[in-house]
């Protein structure tokens, strides 16, 4: 099945990729794809290796396209790579950066001391990436947390923006008007069915600096119609006492970005100058006690409860980090619950928390490689 002219654009290799690259434990499995932890023969450097089998893609040809199309685009240090692709007769293998630092809110709540320079550094980096996604005509249309990953469990780490499976590439003249992305954090006009463009992505970063300085997302309702009525309206409030501590400046930066008119609305250009974000107006005050507490009650792990083999992960991890490849010296884990057992433990050592640390945020992160 011929998957398009610009595939052959792509260089894709037809060697068999188990030629350079050895998988290790499948990672997750989407709609119709497999993650696969894999390891590189000749560096050691580990990947995750995106599994399509060409029959699954039969009518769906175009959203794959579009989403190779798209990564293969993109070289951008804040957001994740693809780094090549392999096809056989009944496969195709991309090669995607692994990235194992874990999710936002998870290290926002195992920091000791967080600050809004902490979440306006963080949101420069976004808008960095963005900015760059949006001067090659590129939208990304699911901006949220839950694609925000660490690269790795450093403290200086950098954040990476993933998950493009609902990217658009602008064509000359284009008008996107398809309905998409995720509840609480899409755009006004696209709930009003009206034509949009690169401003939905700046209302949905105006959200994720919502959230990151109070903990809980600026529209919620368990009634998806009354949700999106206070978006429609661009209903929100900086309710007292969470905002209390929080500098007007920062305030300031959200309601540029979560402007109702997309046509007044920050773009990334003008919100990258904001002095919240370009000078010293971001405060040192710690704010980590009232947002870690908002962000447990708010953002139920639910979604991550996916049956991801993280054991694997475990193990791989724990191999690379004592220094050994010997499988007897590392009795494999039962269960991702032994592991937080494990770690929980009254004999843990601090090297054992680090491995269930980087294992355990491989696991909730892998679904960033997954099509939905």
């Amino acid at each position: 099945m011929p998957l398009g002219h610009d595939c052959h654009a792509w260089k894709k290799k037809t060697t068999d990729v188990k030629d350079q690259y050895d998988f290790k434990e499948i990672l997750g499995t989407g709609a119709f794809s497999e993650v696969v932890l894999a390891e590189e023969k000749g560096t050691h450097k580990l990947v995750a290796i995106k599994c399509i089998p060409k029959k699954a893609l039969e009518g769906k040809e175009n959203s794959i396209e579009n989403e190779i199309a798209v990564l293969h685009k993109i070289k951008h240090a804040n957001i994740v790579s693809l780094e090549e692709i392999f096809e056989s007769k009944s496969h195709l293998y991309l090669i995607m950066q692994l990235v194992s630092g874990g999710e936002l809110f998870d290290r926002i709540i195992e920091k000791g001391f967080y600050t809004e320079k902490d979440a306006s550094k963080l949101i420069q980096q976004i808008l960095d990436a963005v900015k760059y996604l949006h001067d090659m005509g590129i939208v990304h249309r699911d901006l949220k947390p839950e694609n925000l990953l660490y690269y790795s469990m450093d403290e200086d780490s950098k954040i990476m923006i993933s998950d493009f499976g609902l990217s658009k590439i602008e064509g000359s003249g284009s008008v996107m008007s398809t309905a998409c992305g995720t509840p609480g954090y899409v755009a006004p006009e696209v709930l009003a069915q009206k034509p949009y463009s690169k401003a939905v992505d700046c209302w949905s970063i105006g959200v994720i600096a919502y959230i990151l300085l109070c903990g809980y997302p600026p529209f919620y309702h368990e009634n998806d119609a009354k949700l999106f009525e206070q978006i429609l309206k661009a209903e929100y409030e900086f309710d007292s006492p969470y905002w209390d501590d929080i500098s007007d400046s920062a305030k300031d930066f959200i309601v540029h970005l979560m402007e109702k008119d997309p046509n007044t609305r920050y773009t990334c250009d003008q919100a990258l100058q904001h002095p919240w974000i370009a000078g010293d107006t971001a405060l040192d005050k710690n704010i980590h006690e009232s947002v870690s507490a908002q962000i447990k009650k708010n953002f139920a792990k639910s979604k991550w409860k996916q049956a991801f083999n993280a054991t694997a992960v475990v193990r791989h991890m724990r191999r690379l980090q004592l220094g050994t490849s010997h499988e007897g010296l590392n009795p494999p884990l039962a269960s991702p619950c032994q592991t937080h057992l494990l770690e929980e433990g009254a004999d843990s050592a601090p090297i054992r928390k680090c491995l269930f640390l980087r294992a355990d945020t491989i696991k909730r992160g892998v679904h960033i490689y997954l099509t939905a």
